[in-house]
């Protein structure tokens, strides 16, 4: 139930947003394309619905201890499956960064007390952090186009489904004023983190936006200290010294190598530089960010990127 209300509000709340910008040309956004749908309704399955309700199965069945430490390979298999199964590029300075900042994810949330007797909980939060990787990296695949219709419809799909889990499962609403908080929680928390996501998508890749997610925990705990007056700890310190290195391997990895760029199509919102470079009839001023069907030329070139939307080459 709460899922379905935190996905519910998420939705809604897009839904504004989206009705709000259309009437706004610069902050026009490709529209999901037919081809791109089943890309995400495999994501919305993943993520909105199997891994809500493991998450939920694993968290009655383990302490909340261990459902944080076991929460934080939700990047380590995002990376994973970005690297193997969907073929993107990571060397070793990234592989190091990742690993240092999930090592700060788990001596953030390591408790000595934390028992994995229950095989059961363990395993559905795994599997939780399974469909979320999952999810992350079938978000990648329609990346170009509107994150605010990506996160809308994730959570108008995903919101019904679980309340109706929910429901099934014996599950009452609770009252209107914790409806009314959850679903504004679940706009923020769940939509426009999900819409900023997908652009870090769009131009990180799926292991290194993962990456950066995953420091999510330490942001949580320092920002526990003004609000709930809690204590800073060796632990924090450390955690944040892991994660700080890791963040800083990432930041200054400098990728470049002579690649080519094939002749290919798409829409996406772009601006015009190195790798936009078509003529318009249409557009008063192509230097603002808009969006319209292009044709990209062969081109060779040497530069730093990381492998963005228009960098998915091998090595």
């Amino acid at each position: 139930m709460l899922a379905g209300i935190l996905y519910c509000g998420a939705g809604v709340g897009l839904f504004g947003v989206h009705m709000v910008a259309r009437g706004v040309e610069s902050l026009t956004e490709a529209r999901l394309t037919r081809r791109e749908l089943p890309w995400l309704a495999a994501a919305v399955l993943s993520g909105g619905v199997l891994g809500p309700v493991l998450l939920l199965t694993g968290l009655v069945r383990v302490e909340a201890s261990t459902a944080s430490l076991l929460l934080t390979l939700e990047g380590v298999l995002t990376a994973l499956l970005a690297w193997f199964v969907f073929r993107e590029n990571f060397d070793r300075r990234i592989a190091v960064g990742m690993l240092s900042i999930v090592a700060g994810a788990v001596v953030l949330n390591w408790h000595p007390g934390a028992t994995f007797d229950d095989l059961i909980g363990p395993a559905a939060i795994l599997g939780a952090c399974l469909a979320w990787a999952l999810d992350n990296n079938l978000t990648r695949k329609v990346a170009l186009a509107d994150p605010v219709q990506i996160a809308m419809i994730k959570g108008l799909v995903a919101g019904p489904i679980s309340l109706a889990i929910g429901y099934a499962a014996g599950g009452t609403l609770p009252s209107l004023a914790t409806v009314g908080l959850g679903a504004v929680t679940g706009f923020l928390g769940y939509g426009v983190s999900l819409v900023l996501f997908v652009l870090a998508l769009r131009h990180l890749g799926t292991a290194r936006t993962g990456a950066y997610f995953s420091i999510a925990p330490f942001i949580g705990a320092v920002a526990s200290v003004p609000l709930f007056g809690e204590v800073v700890t060796l632990q924090l310190c450390a955690a944040g010294a892991l994660m700080a290195f890791g963040v800083w391997l990432h930041l200054s990895e400098r990728h470049e190598h002579v690649h080519e760029h094939p002749a290919f199509a798409h829409e996406h919102r772009h601006t015009h530089d190195e790798h936009h470079d078509h003529l318009h009839d249409d557009i008063a001023d192509p230097a603002q960010a808009h969006s319209h069907w292009h044709r990209h030329t062969p081109l060779s070139h040497s530069h730093a990127h990381t492998p963005d939307s228009h960098h998915r080459h091998s090595h």
